[in-house]
């Protein structure tokens, strides 16, 4: 059993999803996530910006966001958002422990800004989900200046050129 099938699961039944739920959406996020990725959170969600357009399921891995769209009439499985956590900027979130939820709001690579409430069933879980979210981009996204593994033509810095020598004659 590979990493995404150990921990997607045990995260899924954390925030409470039906397995039926679960598994009608899994062949998605199979799709989308490699075998290696480990899950850090598996919840429904819903778009502020369209209340009637369908059930969304959210997963949260330690590389990517995946965001599936169920249509509520005929029930099809649609992927809505499928990126990696570095290609999302200006990530924000915000919780509310009166209302039970935590506001998650990215710009995607395509500059379109999506907007995602999640809704828990104790103010505990807010805080909770604060963490989680705080872990996955706040601790372990590193700025693209220290992604930078040597640049071409460029001499590092504070490197003095190499200066060739001949040998003294004896």
């Amino acid at each position: 059993m590979d990493v995404f099938s150990r921990t997607f699961l045990p995260a899924a039944a954390e925030t409470g999803l039906a397995t039926q739920t679960v598994t009608r959406h899994m062949p998605v996020f199979r799709r989308c996530v490699g075998s290696g990725d480990a899950t850090i959170l598996v919840t429904r969600c819903s778009r502020p910006d369209d209340p009637v357009g369908g059930d969304y399921l959210m997963l949260l891995t330690h590389r990517r966001l995946v965001v599936t769209r169920q249509t509520r009439v005929l029930h099809r499985l649609r992927l809505h958002l499928n990126t990696e956590l570095r290609e999302l900027s200006n990530v924000t979130w915000s919780p509310d422990p009166r209302a039970h939820s935590v506001e998650l709001a990215a710009t995607a690579i395509d500059g379109v800004r999506e907007r995602f409430v999640l809704r828990t069933h104790h103010p505990k879980q807010v805080w909770q989900l604060d963490t989680l979210l705080n872990h996955a981009f706040r601790t372990r996204l590193r700025t693209p200046a220290e992604r930078v593994v040597a640049t071409i033509g460029e001499p590092p810095a504070g490197a003095r050129p190499t200066v060739l020598r001949p040998a003294p004659a004896r």
